[in-house]
């Protein structure tokens, strides 16, 4: 009977090697008879058993992609071969234990149904079965500076699968899961919910983990626990003085002299005018006013003049 190795595994052709173990892994978990006694399951852990031996092989899946199962299992017409036919025509050993076994190696999930005398069989739950946790479900948080900066409460509606009270059967339902955003919090600050993924009677529930994910602000970058404003001033603000105005993320208004000549490579830091520290949020970065100098595009004859004796101090 023809079969279709990635419908099988339920990818697509364009599949990395990854993606192939990650099916699999999930599939023969599923699939597997110590854990689904289901009519079937015997041969659709077969079925995945030969689908991930041959595309987890390169030159397997080179051959079945180009010249599909009868390709394979049959050997590649002379005309393609580099010496004739291949002569090591593929066929399946028919023992999914093994592939299962080969696969997940010394973490084997179901390493404890197997001992020196009593091998594992087919269609029979043993006693003592080791449940294994299911990978981190990840999902970004986008917040805002202002949500960074001052902290909130964040509510999210997830739906997930939960095993009724008859241990067998499952259905859908919505929970709403409450992140307390911190104050100072960072880009890539991970929020973990434990086992609160799918629910499964051999598995435990995935941890669902929250990664903070910050978005940009109009008026200020952030750097570490710093906060970076850039103000734009003319060449005559940066060689007589001036005066900045910075609106705060917590609504008050800065006025910052600037009394210095503005180079380009010029700062002005305000201590502990930055972002709350996650850690001790009473205690705050700086603020760092950086400045891009405007200079003009043309100048007349005259004033060129006019500043070349400005700018003559041996006068």
């Amino acid at each position: 009977m023809s079969c279709d190795y990635y419908e099988t595994l339920e990818i697509n052709r364009n599949a990395s090697d990854a993606d192939i173990k990650k099916a699999y892994r999930r599939l023969a978990l599923k699939f597997h008879p110590s854990s689904n006694r289901e009519p079937g399951s015997l041969e659709k852990f077969t079925q995945l058993g030969e689908a991930y031996d041959v595309l987890s092989d390169s030159r397997k899946k080179a051959t079945y992609d180009k010249f599909g199962e009868e390709g394979l299992k049959g050997g590649i017409p002379a005309e393609f071969g580099t010496g004739g036919a291949w002569s090591s025509k593929y066929a399946y050993h028919r023992n999914p234990d093994k592939t299962f076994k080969q696969f997940f190696g010394g973490d084997n999930p179901f390493a404890d149904f197997y001992t020196s005398d009593t091998p594992l069989q087919y269609g029979y739950l043993q006693p003592g079965v080791v449940k294994t946790q299911d990978s981190p479900i990840e999902r970004d948080l986008h917040l805002s500076l202002d949500d960074l900066f001052h902290g909130c409460i964040k509510k999210i509606k997830i739906s997930r699968r939960v095993m009724n009270d008859d241990g067998n059967t499952s259905s859908i339902k919505d929970k709403i899961l409450t992140i307390d955003v911190r104050p100072g919090w960072k880009e890539g600050t991970r929020i973990i919910f434990s086992k609160e993924g799918d629910q499964g009677p051999n598995s435990i529930p995935a941890d669902i983990v929250f990664i903070v994910r910050q978005k940009s602000h109009p008026l200020f970058v952030r750097r570490h626990n710093d906060l970076i404003y850039n103000a734009k001033i003319s060449l005559e603000m940066a060689l007589t003085g001036f005066s900045v105005d910075v609106q705060t993320l917590d609504g008050r208004l800065l006025t910052i002299p600037i009394n210095d000549i503005v180079h380009p490579a010029y700062k002005k830091e305000l201590s502990g005018e930055g972002m709350p520290l996650s850690q001790s949020p009473s205690q705050r970065g700086n603020l760092i006013i950086t400045f891009d100098i405007q200079f003009p595009e043309k100048l007349s004859v005259e004033r060129k003049h006019l500043i070349k004796q400005a700018l003559d101090f041996k006068q």
